[in-house]
């Protein structure tokens, strides 16, 4: 048994997010900002919008085993891409079966899964840009604050208690572990070797499996402190990264709480639009924001680097 943190495993909960009515609260902030670039890009009526329809099965090929503990999406899209056009074949057929028929793309991937499979990571690329690439620092704090949480409890307590506090649905009993409403039994012989357990900031309240031997099976579970993801965070004492970044860059490390492009960071602070890329230039080269293009836009974030900064600065909470 083994904890992962998987890209992949972000990329299609997130997108079913996008596809269904409503959005959860919790992720309401996110996808108000989010939803009108992936519809501009036309990600909205892509192939990848047709393998994660908003609800039901989703082909298990997008959730290829991790390899290792922290696997990057260019690894996890290498291995998508290597899929055997037969598997790729026989998940659409159930995929199919479920939803009584395929749309037009994917009957195309159905015809030729070696050449659109290509285009298929090519979606999700973009989509990974565009959707979770500028936020993926808060949601990598977010999993491993979780995955930290659960190691610690396995080793005080063992693992009873780490799968009976896991989910709702999921318990510990006689050395088995038991998964409430999954469709059919899952046993030791027919599952692969091992368990996979996958924390996820956008799967919801529900659990998702994925068993596709000989891969270990994969367990994908709510990750702890999810529902604060989105919250605005406290403000640094701009005064104490003042005197280390100047005013200029230090106020845009601090708008920078959610991603922003350089017109709308001039337009917040009042600075030129020149005075902003030369700032972002410098913040960039210190490893303090990161860039994601959009289109023809280019979005900044703060990094993982800045996320500690900024948390060092602020005021703390009485």
């Amino acid at each position: 048994m083994r904890f992962v943190v998987s890209p992949m495993w972000e990329v299609g909960p997130s997108m079913r997010l996008m596809r269904v009515g409503s959005v959860h609260p919790a992720h309401r902030k996110w996808a108000s900002q989010v939803r009108p670039r992936l519809a501009a890009a036309g990600l909205d009526r892509g192939m990848l919008a047709e393998l994660v329809p908003s609800s039901g099965y989703v082909p298990d090929f997008l959730n290829p085993a991790p390899i290792g503990p922290a696997p990057t999406l260019e690894e996890e899209l290498a291995r998508i891409r290597a899929t055997p056009a037969g598997r790729v074949r026989r998940e659409l057929d159930r995929m199919a079966h479920e939803q009584r028929g395929l749309g037009p793309l994917l009957r195309s991937l159905y015809a030729d899964p070696r050449g659109e499979l290509v285009r298929v990571a090519e979606e999700i690329e973009t989509y990974w840009e565009l959707a979770l690439a500028p936020y993926w620092p808060r949601v990598r704090e977010v999993l491993d604050s979780d995955i930290f949480h659960r190691l610690r409890q396995l080793a005080e307590h063992g693992a009873a208690r780490l799968f009976n506090e896991l989910h709702p649905s999921v318990s510990w009993d006689d050395h088995a572990l038991r998964l409430a409403g999954r469709p059919g039994p899952l046993s030791r012989r027919t599952a692969g070797t091992g368990l996979l357990l996958i924390p996820s900031a956008f799967t919801g309240p529900g659990l998702f499996t994925r068993a596709s031997p000989p891969d270990p099976p994969q367990l994908a579970y709510p990750a702890r402190g999810t529902g604060s993801l989105w919250e605005a965070r406290p403000l640094p004492r701009t005064d104490a990264l003042t005197g280390v970044l100047g005013r200029s860059r230090t106020r845009l490390l601090t708008e920078l709480d959610s991603p922003a492009s350089t017109i709308e960071l001039a337009r917040r602070t009042g600075l030129s639009a020149a005075g902003v890329s030369q700032c972002l230039t410098a913040l960039r080269d210190a490893g303090l924001v990161s860039a994601h293009r959009v289109g023809r836009r280019v979005l900044y974030a703060r990094t993982s680097v800045a996320e500690d900064l900024c948390a060092a600065s602020a005021p703390e909470r009485p």
